[in-house]
């Protein structure tokens, strides 16, 4: 376990990271240590460790992304920063309505739901699958309205909402090793002799070096 917090208070400390196979960010809530958390998933990705963002884990690795890859400066989710000038992670339009009539329950994405996965991509080589089920507990989302952007640069959705096409709910680097964040949570469905697909690629990926 590592604490994110400190590499914000000296970034070169995460140098640590490269003694490891692989970095796993879970999930969270809040401003505390998330920009340390940015900077390990910039080391993952830079260095080609394997990596896996767990719900808030995938939120953050699409603000780094959109920052150091898409030079959108200053992108941020307004969960956060609610002024940023590039707002990637964001709530979406019926949830905002929702919460000015302060019916916050109502806004989160609470338990099961299908997700369709994308042939072609490394989500769909371990699930071999085209819809699983995952479930979730959130309240933000990847907007809608930098997914364009965000693909134009090399980062790929590969899964996303049944319902709802443009809510983006697993996304993923080709080139890289492994670079996996979901929206979801697969350690509410991963069991020690049935591994949920994501832990089995992910630990995969470690192993293989």
């Amino acid at each position: 376990l590592i604490n994110s917090k400190d590499f914000e208070v000296d970034e070169k400390k995460v140098e640590i990271l490269r003694e490891f196979d692989g970095i796993i960010v879970p999930g969270g809530f809040g401003a505390s240590g998330v920009e340390g958390k940015i900077l390990a998933i910039k080391f993952a990705r830079e260095n080609d460790i394997p990596f896996l963002g767990l719900c808030y884990g995938f939120q953050l690795a699409v603000v780094e992304f959109a920052r150091n890859v898409c030079n959108l400066k200053g992108a941020h989710t307004t969960e956060v920063d609610p002024s940023t000038p590039y707002p990637v992670i964001d709530l979406l339009p019926w949830q905002k309505e929702l919460l000015k009539e302060k019916k916050y329950g109502a806004t989160m994405r609470l338990g099961g739901q299908i997700v369709k996965i994308k042939r072609g991509t490394l989500a769909f080589s371990l699930y071999k699958k085209d819809e699983v089920i995952e479930r979730f507990r959130h309240r933000y989302e990847v907007n809608p309205e930098y997914v364009n952007v965000l693909e134009k640069n090399g980062f790929v959705f590969s899964g996303f909402s049944k319902k709802e096409e443009n809510i983006m709910q697993i996304g993923e680097l080709p080139k890289h090793k492994f670079f996996v964040g979901t929206q979801f949570h697969p350690e509410f469905t991963s069991r020690v002799l049935r591994p949920n697909p994501l832990f089995d690629g992910f630990i995969n990926a470690c192993i293989s070096g």
